[in-house]
């Protein structure tokens, strides 16, 4: 007997009555007990190490009050007296940036119990890939999987997979994970070699042909199959890096992509020898330009039966994190950093809920700080996209499961990349495609302050954005006029050379998109109504704000009041016309009206 599980303990009484059903010598045998307590309409999932003599006895991540009714349950069963019976409230060390599963386990960090869903994956599949944000805890499941097959039992004590997987058979793993700095096909060869020689080293291989990168992890493969009588394990982290460090020069992008193809079709050659494949990264590249004869590599980036496999689940905050983040307003919490969707769950990104908590549970863009989408804002202002498409953006399932480098979208890149994310699925006539969103505050406030950043003069953009914040709040919109014109005015002379975007409507409606966006109010863009469409709808401190935009010309105001926009919304609403002059890039008419 490895798990004892004590449900439904309601108080200190249930807890000793469930406890007194099993004797001492069975208790003995028990390396680690399960309890799922419920105390004031609260759940609580810990896990405690038992060894006798009892010296010590930990739960974790359970409140004081129900670890003491568990502490007298055991103390009055097993009379455990004086300095024998020891117990204390552990917070397990947070996991920041940790990819390893051995330190996690071994130096008692918290760890979210992934094992199940890696244990499905095996046993379901034989050649998988993976497509996840940056940060997301990809490397991290990897390694796991790596230490299954390794048969690291001691890793796994207590955890779902533990009985339920052989661990006296084990399979010799390759391990492939791609480090920076790769900048040509030479810099690919060499970083290949150095990963299959650390490979060849661990295994205790020696392999002969070492010309190619491309023929030594062929080689590779077959010696530790036939060293180890079991067919190999190849497991790839960030199999796309290489070519996403050069997407800002497509012409040697393209050439690094080729060069890892040469190198992928190894995997398909040696087929007869392998009993699992896993591949990670960011982007997914189509089968005919990257995995080229790997028709069997089955995609789960979408499947919902692993849409968590990476990321925290809001079951995973309530169950896990309960000490973590006492008196923390969870809805703000929610807000902030959940809303990720790959089909399956909401998730968290689990850097974001680390960091939080790490720094004194202080609402940061964490994630978003870690990597700025510069390319991406490149392409935006290149192709003069309309920004407010970014809400409620309709795609069909191929351009976001396709990266192209030969034909980027930037749709393809905002999703994959984890600046969009999937807000429902839309029924078609043949399959269904997504509407697309921001997944959460952080990504809305931040990728919008980006582009904001990009285009004006920095120094103004964070003073304008504090007034507009206060102004949609208190609702003084007469003060919004001279706002909004410094705005534009802030806006670099260099974005206008060369074409005449300032001559259409979206372009304006893209710039005040943009800084409302980033102060993180609710905003609807090309707001829908019976009547027609309004180009910008806001909502702050309980009122709503309708705009309409012209350029040179037009009574943006009559045409709202002519259209009733206004009649879906109840309560205060403002009626904003704005009426743009190219030639000074700015207001030339402000008219409001308060209904």
């Amino acid at each position: 007997m490895n798990t004892l599980s004590l449900h439904d303990a309601k108080d200190s009484s249930a807890i000793e009555n469930i406890i007194t059903t099993h004797d001492k010598p069975a208790l003995r045998r028990v390396r680690r007990v399960s309890l799922y307590a419920q105390w004031e309409n609260r759940s609580f999932y810990v896990t405690a190490s038992l060894c006798f003599p009892v010296k010590k006895f930990y739960i974790l991540a359970c409140s004081k009050k129900v670890l003491r009714s568990v502490a007298d349950a055991l103390e009055s069963r097993y009379r455990l007296m004086g300095s024998c019976f020891k117990w204390r409230l552990t917070m397990k060390k947070l996991p920041v940036g940790i990819q390893t599963l051995s330190t996690i386990i071994e130096d008692d960090y918290l760890y979210i119990d992934k094992t199940e869903i890696a244990r499905s994956l095996i046993e379901n599949y034989r050649y998988v890939f993976l497509s996840r944000p940056r940060r997301f805890g990809k490397s991290l499941f990897l390694d796991t999987l790596k230490n299954i097959f390794e048969g690291n039992r001691e890793l796994f004590r207590g955890l779902l997979i533990e009985e339920q997987w052989d661990w006296e058979v084990t399979y010799p793993v390759i391990k492939i994970s791609f480090s920076g700095g790769i900048h040509s096909k030479a810099d690919l060869e060499e970083d290949l070699q150095y990963i299959l020689k650390s490979n060849e080293k661990r295994l205790g291989l020696e392999c002969e042909n070492r010309t190619r990168a491309q023929h030594f992890f062929a080689e590779l493969i077959e010696k530790a199959w036939e060293k180890y009588h079991q067919k190999v394990v190849i497991l790839i982290d960030e199999y796309d890096k290489p070519i996403l460090d050069n997407i800002d020069t497509i012409p040697e992008a393209l050439i690094i992509r080729d060069g890892m193809r040469d190198f992928y079709t190894k995997i398909k050659d040696n087929d007869e020898y392998l009993r699992f494949v896993f591949l990670t990264g960011v982007s997914k590249f189509s089968k005919v330009s990257l995995f080229s004869g790997l028709n069997n590599l089955e995609d789960i980036s979408l499947n919902p039966d692993y849409g968590n496999v990476c990321g925290y689940t809001q079951l995973d905050l309530e169950n896990s994190f309960t000490p973590y983040l006492e008196g923390v307003d969870m809805e703000q919490v929610k807000r902030w950093y959940n809303g990720y969707n790959f089909l399956g769950d909401k998730v968290y990104n689990p850097f974001d809920i680390l960091l939080f908590i790490r720094n004194q549970r202080t609402f940061k863009n964490y994630w978003f700080e870690t990597g700025t989408p510069g390319f991406l804002i490149e392409l935006i202002k290149k192709n003069s996209y309309f920004i407010p498409k970014f809400i409620g953006l309709q795609v069909n399932e191929s351009l976001i499961n396709s990266f192209d480098l030969e034909n980027l979208r930037l749709e393809t890149l905002l999703f994959q990349t984890g600046y969009l994310t999937i807000k429902r699925l839309i029924p078609l006539d043949m399959g269904f495609g997504y509407e697309l969103g921001f997944p959460n505050m952080e990504v809305q406030t931040s990728f919008n302050d980006y582009i904001l950043q990009s285009v004006t003069c920095v120094s103004e953009n964070e003073p304008i954005r504090r007034e507009l914040l206060a102004l949609m709040k208190s609702g003084d919109v007469a003060s919004l006029e001279p706002v909004i014109k410094r705005l534009f005015a802030s806006i670099a002379y260099n974005n206008y050379t060369n074409n005449d975007i300032e001559r259409y409507e979206g372009f304006y409606a893209s710039v005040l998109y943009a800084y409302f966006s980033s102060i993180g109010v609710d905003i609807i863009a090309e707001d829908v109504s019976n009547k027609g469409r309004i180009d910008l709808t806001i909502k702050a401190g309980g009122r709503t704000f309708l705009f309409e935009f012209k350029v040179t010309d037009g009574e943006p105001l009559e045409q709202i009041r002519t259209m009733k926009y206004y009649e879906k919304y109840e309560g205060e609403r403002y009626l904003i016309g704005i009426v743009f002059d190219p030639k000074p890039r700015n207001v030339s008419k402000f008219e409001w009206e308060k209904l």
